[in-house]
């Protein structure tokens, strides 16, 4: 993200969250457009799949923050200690009992990680888990979770 994006992305999540209100973390997702223009897409009240990437990069993931901010208890700081990068691992069609498969070999590869979220059912495209991975940057950090992503299978068990 350009400097200007990210000055656009925070301005447009601020203004829908205070119309909101209320405690917690919101997921303000937005589309970057060329000529560092920036759309809002959607927002959820409440911790989402797409930012389970905290987990991985920093001292407080999401769901610590969003209890803190329920429980009106104070977050002092918030520190970032890797670029990070996450992968959805989506169905490719129904799935009666969805099982993943290639844990080992992803698992195997340094600053991955890999949460399957055990969902007893599945539609095309439902989210199923995510890879999450670290590295000094974030578009390595990108294709590293992409490699690893591409060691799994979802299938029914």
């Amino acid at each position: 993200m350009s400097p200007v994006q990210i000055e656009k992305s925070q301005a447009i999540a601020k203004r829908i969250t205070d119309r909101l209100g209320g405690r917690g973390i919101f997921g303000v997702e937005l589309f970057l457009l060329p000529n560092d223009e920036v759309m809002f897409s959607e927002v959820s009240p409440r911790p989402h799949d797409t930012g389970m990437v905290t987990m991985a990069t920093q001292v407080w993931p999401q769901f610590a923050l969003h209890a803190r901010a329920i429980l009106g208890l104070p977050i002092a700081t918030i520190r970032r200690h890797a670029a990070g990068a996450s992968v959805a691992l989506r169905a490719d069609g129904e799935l009666a009992s969805p099982v993943i498969d290639g844990l080992a070999d992803a698992y195997a590869m340094p600053n991955v990680d890999v949460r399957f979220f055990g969902k007893p059912t599945a539609r095309a495209r439902r989210r199923l888990g995510v890879v999450l991975a670290t590295a000094e940057t974030a578009g390595s950090a990108l294709a590293l979770a992409k490699t690893a992503a591409g060691k799994l299978t979802l299938r029914d068990a």
